[in-house]
């Protein structure tokens, strides 16, 4: 088929490198002159890990990603909030810290049609038949078989599907940096630092990335979107400070921020679809589900999307037929992650200080209750498929995972 497949991001990266070794003609509108990855880094779950494994990018993966084994957030008075780590569901499994920069690169080179790639093209109408696309200087290409629309969580094609139930900014986003990672004592660990949920501090192992040997860690600090401008004003040193005061070991890794443009901005959105195609046209990645951070699941979905669409299209004759299949195997998945998101995020990203305290003395000792920690460690690992069901892991990704290919 000719596919048009419309933003580069994890997404659109992973269809048009599955779609081209399947024979398709595929095309990617991104609308960057110069296409890189957005943000700092991200941990990768052993769901996302195993699309990686079956397009035969594990390797390189681990080669550049830093092994993530545990997640500990406390307070700076050393309550210990959360406390989680894979080995509860398998001794073998864990996740992989990785540089944004890291994953493209190994996407990009692994797609053999860059000169299908149309930078510069943002994508701004499709027509009726919903087969040709219009970019932004007023160009229409197609018609397709297919346009994917892979352009995000604030997608310009999304309303065209006329499925969307809920599309809303989420009121709290974050400030990101990637930091040396020198003599940092938790290389395998997420850490998380939390004042009630008004302020939140993360450092995550993310490793190296190609052309960069250098090991790193993504840092994030959690902050209204309303106040950004606020932030800015006030310059580095009461922020640096108030820093100090909450985390001593993180602002130790602050030494090299000299100054606020160091530190990219983070927004979110929440968008829910009862429906995520018509006619020629599907959703994919953050335009298909965008959400809250808060477990971590974006460039992990986005993944399993890609992978979830390939199948659809190798297993049914018709298109109609494949997208419907698509949908259905992938909301079954998403929207048990979507329901935590909401309900999360108030308890991790709130002026509420009543819910804080009863997640201070209370998600600790849930994640020790009959079944409630298998299931908690499940929806970590993005295993987690519906109310009870599980996403399979194949035994031999473990092993490759583990070390043993």
């Amino acid at each position: 088929m000719d596919v048009a497949i419309v933003g580069y991001g994890t997404a659109g990266q992973a269809l048009a490198v599955l779609l081209t070794r399947d024979g398709h003609r595929v095309q990617v509108f991104e609308q960057a002159a110069q296409p890189g990855p957005v943000g700092a880094g991200f941990l990768l779950q052993p769901s996302g890990l195993q699309v990686l494994w079956q397009m035969g990018l594990l390797p390189q993966v681990l080669a550049h990603g830093a092994a993530v084994r545990r997640l500990y957030g406390d307070t700076p008075c050393g309550r210990a909030v959360m406390d989680m780590r894979y080995a509860g569901l398998d001794a073998r499994l864990h996740g992989i810290g990785m540089q944004r920069g890291a994953l493209f690169a190994l996407l990009d080179a692994a797609w053999q049609a860059r000169d299908a790639l149309h930078v510069d093209s943002r994508i701004v109408a499709i027509d009726d038949g919903l087969r040709r696309v219009r970019d932004r200087h007023g160009r229409w290409h197609g018609p397709f078989d297919l346009v994917v629309a892979t352009d995000g969580s604030a997608s310009g094609l999304r309303a065209q599907v006329r499925g969307t139930r809920l599309d809303r900014p989420y009121p709290w986003g974050a400030l990101w940096c990637l930091l040396p990672h020198g003599d940092w004592a938790f290389g395998d660990e997420l850490r998380q630092r939390y004042v009630a949920a008004r302020k939140m501090i993360g450092l995550l192992p993310v490793g190296t990335r190609p052309g960069d040997d250098e090991p790193r860690l993504s840092f994030f600090w959690s902050l209204p979107r309303d106040g950004f401008d606020a932030w800015e004003q006030a310059g580095l040193a009461p922020w640096l400070h108030e820093i100090e005061q909450m985390w001593p070991e993180a602002r130790q890794r602050l030494q090299g921020v000299g100054m606020q443009a160091q530190l990219a901005r983070a927004s979110y959105r929440d968008a829910v679809l009862d429906r995520w195609y018509r006619g020629r046209l599907v959703l994919a990645g953050d335009a298909a589900h965008s959400m809250s951070p808060q477990l971590g699941q974006g460039v992990n979905m986005a993944l399993l999307d890609a992978m979830a669409l390939r199948d659809a299209l190798r297993g049914e004759a018709a298109i109609d037929a494949a997208l419907a299949r698509y949908q259905a195997q992938r909301q079954a998945h998403v929207r048990l992650y979507q329901f935590w998101s909401r309900w999360l995020t108030p308890v991790f990203q709130s002026e509420r200080d009543w819910i804080a305290r009863a997640r201070d003395l209370l998600f600790k000792p849930m994640g020790r209750m009959p079944g409630g920690r298998g299931h908690m460690l499940r929806v970590l690992s993005g295993t987690q498929h519906g109310l009870f069901g599980k996403l399979p892991l194949a035994a031999e990704f473990i092993e490759a995972l583990a070390g043993r290919p």
